[in-house]
C-alpha cells in the first residue's frame, strides 16, 4: 500500500521554524560574543588602569625616595619622616637600617648624624646598621675599614662614643674569643683611628714608632698586653694602607676631615657684606673649616683657631651667636682664608667672625668643642676614660 506524500506546506513551515530557531540561536551566540568582547575589553580597561596606577605609583614612590633622599642628606631625621609618612619606608628599625646600610644616593656626613643621635629610635637603628655588617673571620682592621667606609665618623665624642661601642660589641659577637672582653676592642679600635691619622694626617709631624703603638696599649686586654704579633699586623696594614672615606662624603681631603671633632649646619655674618648665609662648618686638626654644601669638594673658607678665642655675643637679628675673635690684636683682620667667585683663594675681610647656631644647646656645644680643639683631641678623653674602666677590673 502506498504512503501519502508529506503535505509541501508542512515541510515549508517545518523548514521556516527551524530556520528561525537557528536565527535565534546565530543573535543569541552574536549577542554572547558581543557580550564576551566588552567583558574582555572591560578586563583589559582594567588591566590597563591597574598597570597605570602601578605605574603612578612606582613613579610617585620614586619622586618621594628621591625627594626623601635630598631631604635626608640636609636633615637626616626630617628625611627619614618624610620617607616614612610616604610610605617609602616603614617605621621598622631593620629596614631604616638597611636603608642606610645600602646607601644609595644618601651623603655618608648625614649618614653618621643619624646614627649617631641619642634618641631610642636611632640607638636601635645604629645597632640594627651595625648588624648589617658581616665580621666574622676578619681581623680588627679589615672590620673597621668595612665600617668606617659605610659612613663618616661624627666629631662629637658621645656620638663617636655610642658608635665604636656598638662596633666593638657586634665585632666580639662575631669572633668570639678574640679579645678578653669589647672594653679591649674598644680600646684597640681607638688607638687603630688614632694611629690612621697620626701616620697620614700631614700636618702631624712626629709620626709614632711601632714601639708607642704597643706601648699606648698596654695592659687594655683585662690588665693583660696583647701579643706583638697581632698589634704588628694591625700597625703594618694601617702604616701600608690609610683608611678610606667616600668621595661623596663632600671632599678630597680626606686626612683633614677625617674625624672631626664638630660638624652642622651654622649661620655666619659676612665680612665685607653683612649678610647671614647658612654653612656647612667642620671643626678639625685646630682649624674650622666651611661649605656651602655637605657634598662639595672645597671648602669655602678656612680660619685657622690658633691665637683665636670664642665667646657667647648677642646680636639684634640672629639668637644663639657665638664670635671668633683675636683678644691680643684688636681691630687686625684674623689670618683666614676663603675662596671668591671665581674660585680663587684669597685673604678673609673679618676682623672677628660671627656666628648664629639653631639652638642655645648646639651655641654652647661649639662653644665648648671649639675651646677644646685648641688644646686636646676628644679620642684621648674617650680612650682614657676606658682604660681606667678596664684597670678598675683589676
Amino acid at each position: 500500500m502506498d504512503t501519502c506524500p508529506t503535505n509541501p506546506s508542512d515541510l515549508n513551515e517545518a523548514e521556516e521554524n527551524e530556520i528561525e530557531v537557528i536565527k535565534k540561536h546565530k543573535i543569541e551566540l552574536l549577542e554572547d560574543i558581543k557580550r564576551l568582547k566588552e567583558e574582555i575589553a572591560q578586563v583589559f580597561e582594567e588591566i590597563d588602569s591597574f598597570q597605570q596606577a602601578q605605574t603612578r605609583k612606582m613613579v610617585q614612590k620614586d619622586k618621594d625616595l628621591c625627594i626623601g633622599r635630598k631631604k635626608f642628606n640636609m636633615d637626616p631625621t626630617k628625611g627619614i619622616q618624610y620617607l616614612t609618612e610616604h610610605k617609602v619606608l616603614s617605621s621598622n628599625v631593620e629596614e631604616i637600617a638597611k636603608f642606610l646600610f645600602k646607601g644609595e644616593g644618601l651623603n655618608k656626613t648625614a649618614i653618621g648624624d643619624y646614627l649617631g643621635q641619642r634618641d631610642p629610635v636611632n640607638l636601635q637603628v645604629l645597632q640594627a646598621f651595625v648588624q648589617c655588617h658581616q665580621f666574622s673571620n676578619l681581623n680588627l682592621v679589615q672590620a673597621l675599614r668595612q665600617f668606617l667606609w659605610s659612613f663618616r665618623l661624627p666629631g662629637e665624642a658621645q656620638k663617636i662614643d655610642r658608635m665604636m661601642e656598638a662596633f666593638a660589641n657586634w665585632y666580639c659577637q662575631c669572633n668570639p674569643g678574640v679579645f678578653e672582653s669589647t672594653d679591649t676592642c674598644y680600646v684597640l679600635s681607638f688607638s687603630v683611628i688614632m694611629l690612621n691619622t697620626s701616620l697620614h694626617n700631614p700636618n702631624v709631624k712626629d709620626k709614632p714608632p711601632f714601639e708607642r703603638f704597643v706601648s699606648m696599649n698596654r695592659g687594655i686586654n683585662d690588665g693583660g698586653d696583647l701579643h706583638e704579633v697581632l698589634l704588628r699586623s694591625l700597625f703594618d696594614s694601617i702604616k701600608n694602607e690609610p683608611f678610606s672615606i667616600p668621595e661623596d662624603d663632600g671632599n678630597d681631603l680626606t686626612h683633614t676631615f677625617f674625624n672631626p671633632s664638630r660638624e652642622g649646619w651654622l649661620l655666619k655674618l659676612g665680612g665685607r657684606v653683612k649678610t647671614w648665609k647658612r654653612r656647612w662648618f667642620i671643626l678639625t686638626d685646630n682649624c674650622l673649616y666651611y661649605f656651602e654644601f655637605t657634598t662639595d669638594k672645597e671648602p669655602l673658607g678656612i680660619i685657622p683657631l690658633e691665637n683665636l678665642s670664642v665667646r657667647q655675643v648677642d646680636d639684634p637679628k640672629k639668637p644663639n651667636c657665638f664670635e671668633l675673635f683675636n683678644a691680643n690684636s684688636k681691630g687686625q683682620k684674623i689670618k683666614a682664608c676663603k675662596t671668591d667667585g671665581d674660585g680663587k683663594v684669597v685673604v678673609g675681610k673679618h676682623q672677628s667672625y660671627k656666628i648664629s647656631a639653631a639652638t642655645p644647646e648646639q651655641r654652647d656645644q661649639w662653644i665648648e668643642a671649639i675651646r677644646t680643639s685648641i688644646t686636646q683631641d676628644p679620642f684621648y678623653d674617650l680612650v682614657s676614660a676606658r682604660k681606667k674602666k678596664i684597670a678598675n677590673k683589676k
